[in-house]
């Protein structure tokens, strides 16, 4: 089964939980929409590519505070304003809350599934922790006072992609 990612930090997750799965890299057009419209248009133009099952992950941090932004456009902001960005928009904001959400879109000889998972959590008031990638380093999740980027066990037994890919897995595991 294929993992259509060029992201390596995702890539290393998937392979965790999954096992037997090849990184494939492929420049996708990425449309404007919500996580599952872009999962779903993503792994639809990778399948004309590979014959093989695949699938892509699409992800995004929504943050209440800021009426979910930066939500399906994570990316394009992380790459923009970066962390700092983030702080600087969040500062004076009583409430913190956010969420991950992970989108899987798996498409094989009987056509297209979704599997998404969700983590809910606060946005530090500070970068916090060298560890994972994106948004790890501003991300508590509930309950915990460690941000993913400073915990990385924490984050693979809590995170929305960890949920994701177990329903991915699951799926699998019953139909095989």
């Amino acid at each position: 089964m294929l993992f259509v990612t060029s992201n390596s930090g995702k890539f290393r997750e998937a392979k965790e939980i999954l096992g037997d799965v090849e990184q494939a890299e492929l420049d996708l057009e990425e449309p404007r929409g919500s996580l599952e419209h872009i999962a779903m248009h993503k792994a639809l133009e990778a399948s004309k590519r590979f014959e093989a099952p695949l699938f892509v992950e699409d992800s995004g941090l929504f943050i209440d505070a800021l009426k979910g932004f930066p939500g399906s456009l994570s990316s394009i902001v992380h790459s923009k304003i970066g962390l700092e960005g983030i702080i600087s928009l969040m500062k004076g904001k009583e409430d913190r809350s956010a969420h991950f959400k992970s989108v899987i879109a798996y498409v094989d000889g009987d056509g297209i599934k979704l599997f998404s998972g969700a983590v809910k959590g606060v946005i530090s008031e500070e970068i916090r922790g060298t560890g994972g990638f994106a948004y790890d380093p501003i991300f508590i999740p509930q309950g915990y006072e460690k941000t993913f980027a400073e915990d990385q066990a924490l984050k693979t037994k809590l995170s929305h992609r960890y949920y994701s890919l177990m329903a991915l897995k699951s799926y699998l595991q019953a139909t095989r």
